[in-house]
């Protein structure tokens, strides 16, 4: 085998909302923690659930504003990236380790209804776009020659 491979596909829910920063150079970054939850039944028959956290850190340009934007604290996310340990100094002097996936894919889970219902009294603007193509849209055609006799086909059903 000539190479190595450094890739994590997870699915999973924000524990907070992300997190902006913004550099000097004019760079940006997102991050925000997910965790994924497995459940099994142990050869006692109860059931276990574990739960795993991870540092999310995106940096690419389109991602972080998609991110920043859309993204809230419980939604489902499926990300794709690469693992990536840092090494830093606490104040102490001692050296310190940190665990992140950086991300380079990111698919967002929650549909929109969810999301909107999880935030009733503010509606983001990808959530406005679908009530401005209905409003634009023009009303189905009547057919007036069909209402006189016939009420059962006049019923209420939105389809």
């Amino acid at each position: 085998m000539a190479g190595t491979l450094n890739k994590v596909m997870l699915i999973g829910n924000l524990g907070k909302d992300p997190e902006i920063m913004h550099f000097e150079n004019g760079g940006s970054l997102v991050k925000f923690p997910i965790a994924t939850s497995e459940t099994y039944t142990n050869r006692d028959g109860q059931r276990i659930s574990n739960t795993e956290w991870h540092n999310i850190i995106i940096n690419a340009k389109g991602l972080v504003e998609v991110a920043h934007k859309y993204l809230k604290k419980g939604h489902k996310v499926y990300l794709e990236g690469r693992i990536k340990t840092r090494k830093w100094q606490d104040q102490s002097g001692n050296d310190r380790y940190s665990t992140e996936i950086q991300v380079n894919h990111m698919t967002m889970l929650t549909s929109r209804a969810e999301s909107e219902g999880a935030a009733n009294d503010s509606q983001g603007s990808y959530a406005n776009t679908e009530s401005m193509n209905s409003i634009s849209s023009p009303p189905p055609p009547i057919n007036t020659e069909s209402q006189g006799n016939n009420q059962q086909e006049t019923d209420d059903l939105p389809f």
